[in-house]
């Protein structure tokens, strides 16, 4: 495979952690399809006769010996996952379930033309793997954690079976900013929700698509304190002010995100109306009105309105009833930041993202993505759903929990890793915690006493199909990594 490139794409293949994030980016990955990776990951320990285990749902851990005079360093665990949230372009035709990404690069950055790039967590794979590839790197026992379904609520983590790991020192490479050493995180879970409808016969009147689409998005953890719209709330904002002006909207179709813990880019609705002039009135106020307000965070939001042939007479409109429960229901939930960190300025403490909104013919499914490094403001939030979805009928349900990983004011590894950072380029690394959720928080609680820390290059827009990947930074991270493992602890 090539890279299509302003940058000689010889450099790149120069450097071995490339060459492996190259590889792992033609092996599709979505969470819940994790079988051919992992058999990617087995195939890479047998043919270098490395110890590893596979467990039932696709987890891996692959176990290098210590290099010689490295037998008596303790034991680093590197750990990452394997899936990845794929997301692509609407005139994008790859199926992400099948087929391999395709790499570009601009300068200074890699990308994926059309999709997400899946640097999270691919970097993971592809430091480990080259470290463990490379003879002429000393290193102690190295123990490689990689999980499956960790974008869709770390399953692969809470299910795993650590007792063959002998090490108690942990460096999570999920991390998407170079300057950060994460040392905790949010824990939070998946609330997903049901809200029964009835439909109505066809009256008469005017089929409209209303569309809300070139929103940023990004991830509901890292970038929930940006300011980006959601498009799946915009698209609730103008169906309100339709329905205000007039009162005979019915809803035929609602649709909007794609992840869970990613913000909805897109959004659309096919609806009944009475007055097509006052429809399209309605529509180019409220997206001039919301331009201005998202104007800073979220420039590029397009609102349209048009004649819908999408929609024929087979497909029956909620009734005027039915209609005004759904807008009025989505209207009482919460959605965003609920509260800021009294215990670390800036931080975000408790969220929810509203990720997926799909009518279906007899009810409306939404998916929540509840996030909180405090358990008490988890439970609260919880409960106000568990409650507000109770009141409009609607069932409920809530899996894929995980545990907030604790900040510990001591330890060795953060310091060690800050230290050689700042050895190799001058700089202080910003120990700090995380809103989005990573793995340590559910290993912590399988490894007593670990000393964890994650870390990571820059990688922006994750999430999305405007995610990039610094090519300096990846190299920067592994030198680090390198580094690290070869830094006797004596």
């Amino acid at each position: 495979h090539s890279f299509p490139t302003r940058r000689s794409s010889d450099l790149l293949k120069q450097q071995a952690p490339f060459r492996f994030f190259e590889e792992i980016s033609q092996i599709p990955r979505p969470s819940y399809h994790e079988e051919k990776i992992a058999n990617y990951l087995c195939d890479f320990a047998k043919e270098r006769s490395l110890e590893y285990y596979r467990d039932s749902i696709n987890n891996v851990i692959i176990i290098s010996k210590a290099t010689p005079g490295y037998e008596n360093e303790p034991p680093i665990i590197l750990q990452g996952h394997m899936d990845m949230v794929c997301v692509k372009e609407a005139d994008c035709n790859k199926d992400m379930e099948n087929e391999g990404l395709d790499l570009e690069t601009d300068g200074d950055y890699i990308s994926a033309k059309g999709t997400s790039l899946g640097g999270d967590d691919g970097v993971s794979i592809a430091y480990a793997l080259a470290i463990m590839d490379d003879k002429t790197i000393s290193h102690p026992r190295i123990e490689f954690i990689c999980t499956v379904c960790e974008e869709v609520g770390m399953e692969g983590a809470n299910n795993i079976d650590l007792s063959m790991l002998k090490g108690h020192t942990l460096i999570n490479l999920d991390s998407e900013t170079e300057s950060e050493a994460i040392a905790g995180c949010a824990g939070g879970g998946l609330f997903e929700i049901s809200l029964p409808t009835s439909r109505s016969k066809f009256i008469e009147g005017i089929r409209a698509r209303i569309d809300v689409s070139g929103l940023k998005g990004g991830h509901s953890g890292s970038e929930i304190d940006k300011g980006r719209a959601n498009a799946i709330l915009i698209l609730l904002q103008v169906l309100r002010d339709i329905y205000d002006n007039d009162d005979s909207l019915q809803i035929m179709t609602l649709s909007g995100g794609e992840k869970d813990n990613a913000i909805p880019r897109d959004a659309y609705a096919d609806i009944t109306v009475s007055d097509a002039i006052k429809l399209k009135e309605t529509v180019a106020h409220f997206a001039k009105n919301i331009k201005q307000q998202y104007r800073i965070a979220d420039p590029d939001i397009t609102i349209t309105a048009t004649s819908s042939d999408k929609c024929d007479g087979t497909i029956k409109p909620l009734s005027k009833y039915s209609s005004l429960d759904v807008l009025t229901f989505l209207t009482t939930l919460p959605n965003g930041i609920i509260r800021m960190s009294d215990h670390v300025s800036g931080l975000v403490e408790t969220s929810l993202n509203l990720g997926i909104c799909r009518l279906r013919e007899d009810n409306l499914q939404l998916s929540y993505c509840v996030r909180s490094s405090a358990s008490e403001g988890y439970n609260e939030l919880i409960s106000r759903l568990k409650w507000l979805t109770k009141s409009q009928g609607a069932a409920y349900k809530l899996h894929g929990e995980y545990s907030a990983w604790q900040w510990v004011d001591k330890s060795p590894l953060r310091d060690k890793i800050c230290k050689i950072y700042m050895e190799l380029y001058g700089k202080e690394l910003e120990v700090k915690a995380l809103h989005a959720g990573v793995e340590c928080g559910l290993l912590s609680e399988k490894i007593p006493g670990l000393d964890a820390i994650s870390i990571g290059p820059d990688i922006y827009d994750i999430h999305s199909t405007k995610e990039r990947m610094s090519i300096s930074s990846f190299i920067r991270v592994y030198n680090l990594l390198v580094h690290f493992l070869e830094n006797k602890s004596r």
